[in-house]
Order: structure tokens, then sequence, then C-alpha cells
């Protein structure tokens, strides 16, 4: 087992901001983040988990030796035994945020002694979600200080489609 790698998971629905944030934070302290794109049926997303694996390849290029991107369905602890890693990345914006994700925490760490690490994003930051951008997204408003350009090509492109704005 190593520390020089944590999974970051997400189902990254799309990239923010904020993620990137928490990536580059990641890797002040690991040398190998793996981003561990969720399919996560049960939460409808509006990219496919192929479309959001383009999306964070491109979002993350500058870190392409540090950053691996790899898509995933089921538990995430038998994922991240492919990379002989129990050290988990996840970023918290509000209390609300943390309850949930320590539920999750303490699951992970039941089923296999995997541990979580908390971070936050940039205080400039910490107000973006998904959800969030989406909602900006398809109402036509301008998220261009939420995501990166790629990914707002992608969301004008999939809005477009979807809505036909």
């Amino acid at each position: 087992m190593t520390t020089k790698l944590c999974v970051y998971p997400g189902t990254f629905d799309p990239i923010h901001l904020g993620h990137l944030d928490i990536v580059e934070r990641a890797l002040n302290i690991f040398e190998t983040v793996v981003i561990a794109i969720a399919e996560n049926p049960k939460k409808k997303p509006f990219f496919t988990l192929e479309e959001r694996i383009e999306m964070v390849k491109n979002s993350v290029e500058k870190y392409s030796n540090r950053v691996v991107v790899e898509g995933f369905s089921g538990l995430l602890v038998d994922f991240m035994k492919r990379y002989d890693t129990k050290i988990i990345i996840r970023g918290v914006r509000l209390f609300t945020d943390f309850e949930y994700e320590l539920q999750i925490a303490m699951t992970n760490y039941k089923l296999d002694k995997v541990e979580t690490f908390f971070m936050m994003p940039q205080q400039e930051l910490i107000h973006i979600s998904s959800t969030i951008v989406k909602d900006v997204a398809i109402h036509g408003g301008d998220v261009s200080g939420m995501v990166t350009p790629f990914v707002k090509k992608m969301l004008e492109e999939k809005v477009k489609k979807i809505c036909g704005k």
C-alpha cells in the first residue's frame, strides 16, 4: 500500500473550478491523484460517463503526468484496490456537504479501512457546485467563472441539444 497516491471520487457532472482547486491542493500532498468518475445512474447525470471523462481529462491536462482519470461503477473501495491505496480526498463546501460526506467516509472505513481526507476549495470557489453550474447554463447564464472554457463549450452544446436553447 502507498500513501503517495490518493483517489478523488465523484460524479463530476460537470467538473468545475472548485473540483480543480481540490485536485491542485491534493497534488501539494500526494504524488498522484486518481480522479475516479462514478457512473452513478442513480443521480441521472446530465453528461454521459464518456463525456465526463473527456471533460475531466481536458481540465487536468497540465497535470497529466500526475493525474489519472478513470470511470468506474460499483463500490469505490473495490475500485481503489486496483491502485493499492486506502486514501480518498473529498471536497466539502458547506456543513450540509460534510454531514453527507461523513456518512460515506464512515461506510468506506467500515468496508475496507479506507481513510477520507476532507478539503475545502478556496473561498471564492466555495459556492460552486455541479448542480448550480448546470442550472446557470440551462437558464442562459454565463458559467465562465465556474468552469474551464472546454467544459463551458460542452455545456453549451449539451444545453442546445437537450433544451433547444
